[in-house]
């Protein structure tokens, strides 16, 4: 085995490839031809005399020796990377890229600020922020961090709990004035109602009463919306009640645009949290950018500690 065509530069492109289960992927990825990514994969399988890699024009699977190579090279590819954030740390300012992706809404409303005084701190860091609803792999995409609402499934990534978003059901004055103000929760059924789509059992409005009790009825509306800004955007423009953040509707609240609908009611709050990939918490610049997010969050209108 010839040790010195082992480069960083192979086995980063290796361990790239399985994760994102695509040589033309990594290729877009980083700017090169597929054939780069290919004789990266070739030359260092000739290197360690050992196939890592079976290639089928469809897909991309480990061999036993891949399979084993691929948790020691990521090992190694952590670690290089940890040296290199210390040594830059040592000579003076911050330095590198941290990936982010946040919920749309909450990113654009609010998180994006808490990124832009990061930099503004520590102007040698770049950041990639990327919004998206929709729950992504972080170790295939390389993100770093991942800011998420809701329930998360079991995981082997690193979980920061920021507390709980509080809604409520908000609608416009002028809806109102021209629907009429719901007394009770069963007078929501006579009412638009303003949907996402993309929230796991949201055609269900539970709501718990000032004496704890829960109310479940059916929501729905000639309005389904896939993004938060969307919503807002619609209740604001009077198409009907929406069950929101807080965080999102604060500033119309506070102008009268807003009004909130059966005040002694509420939905569930909803679980805010930050994700890290494993072994990105020794990361210098990452752990930073994660307690700058964390503080900005958790001072947002809305968020009880949980």
């Amino acid at each position: 085995m010839d040790k010195s065509l082992v480069t960083l530069e192979r086995m980063s492109s290796f361990v790239r490839v399985v994760e994102r289960g695509s040589l033309s992927a990594v290729a877009r990825e980083r700017g090169v031809g597929q054939s780069t990514i290919t004789r990266h994969l070739a030359e260092l399988e000739a290197a360690l005399g050992v196939t890592l890699l079976s290639r089928t024009t469809r897909r991309v699977t480990l061999t036993d020796e891949g399979r084993r190579y691929h948790a020691e090279a990521r090992a190694i590819l952590r670690l290089v990377d940890e040296a290199t954030d210390e040594a830059r740390n040592a000579g003076g300012g911050l330095t590198g890229q941290v990936r982010v992706s946040c919920t749309a809404a909450l990113g654009v409303r609010h998180v994006c600020r808490a990124l832009f005084a990061f930099q503004d701190r520590y102007p040698g860091i770049r950041v990639d922020l990327s919004l998206c609803d929709a729950p992504i792999d972080l170790v295939r995409e390389a993100t770093d961090v991942a800011i998420r609402l809701g329930p998360l499934e079991d995981s082997t990534l690193h979980r920061r709990a920021i507390g709980l978003s509080r809604r409520l059901l908000v609608a416009s004055r002028g809806y109102l004035d021209a629907h009429g103000r719901p007394d009770r929760p069963d007078d929501l059924l006579r009412h638009e109602a303003i949907r996402m789509s993309n929230v796991a059992g949201s055609e269900t409005l539970v709501l718990r009463g000032p004496d704890g009790a829960r109310t479940s009825l059916p929501f729905d509306g000639r309005m389904l919306i896939d993004h938060g800004l969307a919503a807002r955007e619609a209740v604001a423009e009077g198409r009907g009640i929406a069950a929101s953040h807080v965080w999102l509707v604060q500033d119309l609240l506070a102008t009268g645009a807003l009004e909130v609908v059966l005040p002694g009611f509420t939905p569930d709050p909803v679980p805010l949290s930050i994700l890290i990939v494993p072994g990105r918490t020794c990361i210098r610049r990452v752990r930073l950018l994660v307690d700058e997010i964390a503080a900005a969050l958790a001072a947002l209108p809305g968020i009880d500690p949980a």
